[in-house]
């Protein structure tokens, strides 16, 4: 009785021509499309069977080979992304320590900055002077700019910053010879001074220098 409710045009014997036209209308489904794996799944997939190809027993001969090739694509990671990102930099106000002429000195340059601002407003103009001095170049380290190597003289990092930004290596060395004087002259200073050497660490944390390569420490 049932077969009597099926269509007599239903071909129950179709050729071959007919089944493969069913069968591509039938994975033409939205279903069948969706189950079908992404171009990540095989990219993903091509790569994991490369690196299972390199699964080679250590007495291979190729052992030493496919290491070498690693180390070169792993090097030409790092140099891709070196030319696309540039130098790793810790920061523009990455934290710089070390020693500034002859002195221990943990500091950041604002927290020197302001130990220079406080000398100055109780009129102690030797050590305004000397600190405004030492905010000046650990301000040029944190930029990257120029860095300063235990032993540097006043006048050495005066000379190299001056190389690096032509247009303020006259200030820069008449700021160096006035922190020898009060530092090692027992020079007073003054208040004009340290008013001209504040005016120049505030425009050397403006300045913007366009630079080739990192500055060598000094």
């Amino acid at each position: 009785m049932g077969l009597s409710l099926l269509p007599i045009d239903v071909p129950v014997d179709p050729d071959a021509n007919q089944a493969r036209q069913w069968i591509i209308d039938e994975m033409a489904k939205p279903e069948y499309r969706a189950a079908q794996p992404t171009w990540f799944d095989r990219a993903s997939a091509a790569f994991w069977d490369w690196l299972q190809s390199l699964k080679i027993g250590s007495g291979s001969a190729l052992q030493g080979p496919i290491l070498v090739l690693t180390v070169l694509v792993i090097v030409a990671a790092i140099v891709a992304a070196f030319i696309i990102f540039g130098p790793l930099r810790r920061g523009r106000r990455s934290a710089v320590s070390g020693a500034l002429f002859g002195q221990d000195d943990s500091r950041d340059a604002a927290a020197i900055r302001r130990s220079a601002e406080d000398a100055a407003s109780r009129g102690d103009w030797a050590v305004a002077i000397e600190e405004i001095f030492r905010a000046i170049a650990r301000g040029l380290a944190e930029r990257t700019i120029l860095t300063v190597s235990p032993g540097t003289t006043a006048q050495l990092f005066a000379a190299r910053a001056g190389d690096v930004l032509p247009e303020f290596s006259g200030r820069l060395a008449a700021a160096a010879s006035e922190f020898d004087d009060v530092r090692y002259r027992d020079r007073e200073g003054t208040a004009a001074v340290y008013r001209t050497m504040a005016d120049l660490e505030r425009d050397l944390r403006a300045v913007k220098p366009v630079l080739t390569s990192l500055a060598a420490p000094a």
